[in-house]
Formats: structure tokens, C-alpha cells, sequence
């Protein structure tokens, strides 16, 4: 199945483009303020649309931004960020379950390197609370905004993407091959554990195999973040992505 093809668009000209091409245009952020009648117009035209508008600050758009200097406004293309699980999971892609993260920051970072990279979706079984899932998505950047994000148990996200037919790889110091020996270019759901305790057992047991990325210190396990970005990286690879793009 073709992989979903998220991606950017940044200002009148280019929003106006993707309208007119009929492109799957999900969200529209712009400014406050916003200076350019073309810039107005086009909100009023996605507004008439159906197409969900949010409002941000300067800084939020030069952060998200490509160009410079910043647009006031950039719209989403791809799939729908408010997909439910399992139409989500039906997509093409990689999608990631974290596990048991014990701090709703990891937790931020591991969701916006998931969007970074491309992932289809996210879940999160994790004890947070509802403060604790707002700081997580803070620490995101919103990514939220561009990609489904769900809290799910783990056993039951791991249930739905055998459902969808994806194989279920674990990330853990039990497996038994590395990550660049293994076919990540398919539909996959890709598990990792907290910071403390890891991948559960019933969780390990569930999935159909589990990676290990090689160490060679004295402490015993990389980061979340980094064990994540060490296989999105390499199914970057596989896939031939284009560093540039």
C-alpha cells in the first residue's frame, strides 16, 4: 500500500494551487493579523470549504515554516489528522505505539519525531492525565494537529494493527536482529517502551518480533527519542526518501 503523503504548503500562492487541484487540504493555520488580502480571501474560501482554520502566532508559523521568512498562513495536505484508529491504522505507512513513557514530555518529543518522519499515526498507553496528555502534546509542537494521535491500551492498538494487517515489531534488548536487517518498508506498527521499565511482557509477548539496536557502553539503554529517530532513520532509508524533500 502507497505510503500517505503528508506535506506542506506555504502561502497564498501555493494554498491557492492545492484548492484548485483539488488536493486533500486538512487544516489551514494562519496568523492573527493577517496583512494580505490574497491571504484573507483564501481563509474565507477554505472556511467555505469546510476546511478546520486555526489561528496561531508568528512565532508558531516560522517554527513550522520551510521558508523564509515566515507565510501567514500554511495549510496541511494528506490524510486526515482526526482519523479514528482503525482507518488510521488502514492506511498506508508506519505507525508507532509507545508504552509505558513516564514523563509527558518523552512522551511530546517521541510523537513529534514519529510526524517528523512520516508516521501514519501514533498511540499512547501511558497513566497520564488529562494535564499530563496536554503537556505531551505541547511538547509536540501540536503535532497533533497533523497526524492522529491516540491513547489506547497497548494490547488493544496492538489488536487493531494485526486487524489492519500489519506486522508488529517490538524495539527491545530481546531482539534478536538489527534494525538494518530487517524489511521496515512495509506496514508495520512499531512498539517501544518507558524510559523505567520498558516494553511490558504481555505487550513483548504480543508482538510479532522485536528489533535491537546494537550498544556498546556501560549504560544500559539509548533514550526513547533516540532508539526511535535510530529506525525511523533507517526505514527513511530503506524507503529511498529523499534527504532534500
Amino acid at each position: 500500500m502507497k505510503e500517505p503523503a503528508r506535506r506542506q504548503v506555504a502561502g497564498p500562492d501555493e494554498l491557492a494551487a492545492a484548492l484548485d487541484a483539488g488536493e486533500p487540504v486538512r487544516l489551514v493555520l494562519h496568523a492573527r493579523e493577517l496583512k494580505d488580502p490574497a491571504a484573507r480571501a483564501l481563509i474565507e474560501r477554505a472556511r467555505g470549504a469546510g476546511i478546520p482554520l486555526r489561528e496561531t502566532s508568528a512565532q508558531s508559523l516560522w517554527r513550522l515554516g520551510k521558508c523564509a521568512p515566515a507565510p501567514e498562513l500554511m495549510a496541511v495536505i494528506g490524510a486526515d489528522p482526526a482519523a479514528p484508529p482503525d482507518e488510521a491504522l488502514g492506511a498506508g505507512g508506519v505507525a508507532w505505539l509507545l508504552v509505558g513513557v513516564a514523563y509527558p514530555g518523552n512522551a511530546g518529543f517521541a510523537i513529534r519525531l514519529a510526524e517528523v518522519s512520516g508516521a501514519a499515526c501514533v498511540f499512547v498507553d501511558a497513566g497520564f492525565a488529562h494535564a499530563g496528555k496536554r503537556e505531551a502534546l505541547r511538547a509536540s509542537m501540536r503535532a497533533d494537529r497533523f497526524f492522529p494521535v491516540h491513547w489506547l491500551p497497548a494490547l488493544d492498538a496492538i489488536a487493531r494493527a494485526k486487524q489492519a494487517g500489519r506486522r508488529v515489531l517490538a524495539i527491545e534488548d530481546v531482539g534478536t536482529h538489527a534494525p538494518w536487517q530487517v524489511d521496515l518498508t512495509g506496514r508495520l506498527l512499531l512498539v517501544v517502551g518507558g524510559e523505567r521499565g520498558g516494553i511490558p511482557p504481555d505487550v513483548l509477548a504480543a508482538c510479532d518480533g522485536a528489533l535491537r539496536i546494537p550498544m556498546r557502553g556501560f549504560i544500559p539503554s539509548y533514550n526513547l527519542q533516540a532508539a526511535m529517530a535510530m529506525v525511523a532513520g533507517e526505514r527513511l532509508r530503506q524507503l529511498g526518501a529523499d534527504p532534500n524533500n
